[in-house]
């Protein structure tokens, strides 16, 4: 057994539980893990061959296939499934019974993850900035938005939602199920899950699968060829993210900013404590983070 399988399922468990947190997502944890780019490469590979296999190109799908890093992808894909199974229920717990601690967590976290994220930036100039300032500015206004529920929606609509939903979940510092939530999905995909509606469902997960596909590729070829201005951008999300995590008034229940009135002081303890913490999770991928940091600087 690689040696590093272990490592792996403990870093897809880190984003598994980001992925259930409304404001925070699997991709913020990767990027502070350093293996956003490798995991984003190895989806892309994973979407070109299916692309292949639906062509009828038998050969060229498994060539493709057997490229993928099975021995990084497939523990990561088990320890997320385990956060999922095991991390859903204490997590919703302490965010209906303790909202403003929680989030106040959360927002350590994600303000920890900025300053990793800067830390890789190679060419921090105007552009850079002025690109990190338009998506730091756009994500706090649209992650302001709650639409209403959408009543009876079409079998198109679960297509869209489950290709801007997963797109979210790649994505630094923006939450898929907080996506749906803002289009007014949330709701019925949860009561399509309680009604077993598997027509609904696998309408989702083909969209699902459709969107990883299209905007892996996309966000691969950024990464690749604008690698600082895709960061910067990135960074911008996750300062924008922040709004979703402010503590006051109502944790992550509302996306209304409130002046800071009770328990500040834990608050703000725990806020520094994850901050903190971020660092320590950075060095579980040492190397790769060094190795990106100084490719990057160009």
């Amino acid at each position: 057994m690689n040696r590093d399988m272990p490592i792996h399922v403990v870093r897809g468990f880190l984003m598994g539980a980001a992925d259930i947190i409304p404001g925070v997502s699997g991709g913020t944890v990767a990027l502070i893990l350093g293996i956003y780019e490798r995991l984003v490469s190895n989806i892309r590979i994973g979407a070109g061959s299916l692309s292949r296999l639906v062509r009828g190109d038998v050969k060229g799908f498994w060539k493709s296939f057997t490229s993928i890093e099975w021995a990084f992808l497939g523990p990561l894909v088990i320890g997320i499934g385990l956060a999922v199974i095991l991390m859903a229920t204490p997590i919703t717990w302490l965010l209906e019974h303790h909202p403003r601690p929680t989030a106040g967590v959360f927002f350590g976290l994600i303000a920890g993850s900025i300053a990793i994220a800067w830390q890789l930036l190679g060419q921090r100039d105007v552009v850079r900035a002025m690109v990190m300032a338009a998506t730091a500015v756009a994500a706090f206004f649209i992650l302001g938005l709650r639409g209403g529920e959408v009543g009876d929606p079409s079998s198109l609509l679960f297509f869209g939602a489950g290709a801007l939903a997963i797109c979210a979940m790649i994505l630094p510092g923006v939450s898929g199920s907080f996506i749906l939530l803002m289009i007014g999905m949330y709701q019925p995909l949860l009561e399509a899950v309680h009604d077993r509606s598997i027509a609904t469902l696998l309408t989702f997960i083909i969209g699902a699968v459709v969107g990883l596909a299209m905007f892996s590729t996309l966000l691969n070829w950024l990464l690749d060829n604008h690698h600082d201005t895709m960061l910067a951008g990135l960074i911008g999300l996750m300062i924008g993210s922040l709004r979703v995590l402010w503590p006051w008034p109502d944790g992550t229940e509302s996306t209304v900013l409130g002046a800071p009135d009770t328990q500040v002081g834990l608050i703000a303890g725990l806020a520094v404590i994850s901050f903190l913490a971020v660092f320590s999770l950075a060095k579980l991928s040492p190397g790769e983070t060094k190795m990106r940091a100084g490719a990057n600087a160009r």
